[in-house]
């Protein structure tokens, strides 16, 4: 899942949250399909967000998961027999693994 400007929005992609109004309604719901009438709708309301599924827009200097999972192995190799913090790097990984989807 990634937050996204709803400008960046391309057609086909798929909403991974609720999209609110100001005052608590819903406007689309969680798995609606992004199509061209609905983006425009959108940018005219002044909803500058949303979360899609996926990872689907690159964003210059953003790191991949393979590359953040590298980096969290590195952090915690000094920490290998240290059972709480192992299981801490597990839920870390885990995270950033179910926020890619």
């Amino acid at each position: 899942m990634q937050q996204i400007l709803s400008a960046q929005a391309k057609t086909g992609m798929v909403l991974a949250k609720d999209v609110m109004m100001p005052d608590g309604r819903v406007l689309c719901g969680r798995g609606t399909v992004m199509t061209g009438p609905l983006l425009d709708r959108l940018i005219k309301m002044d909803i500058t967000q949303i979360t899609v599924d996926g990872h689907p827009v690159k964003v210059a200097g953003e790191k991949t998961l393979k590359e953040e999972l590298r980096d969290i192995e590195d952090r915690f190799s000094l920490v290998t027999k240290v059972a709480p913090l192992m299981y801490i790097k597990k839920r870390i990984m885990q995270k950033m693994i179910d926020s890619r989807r």
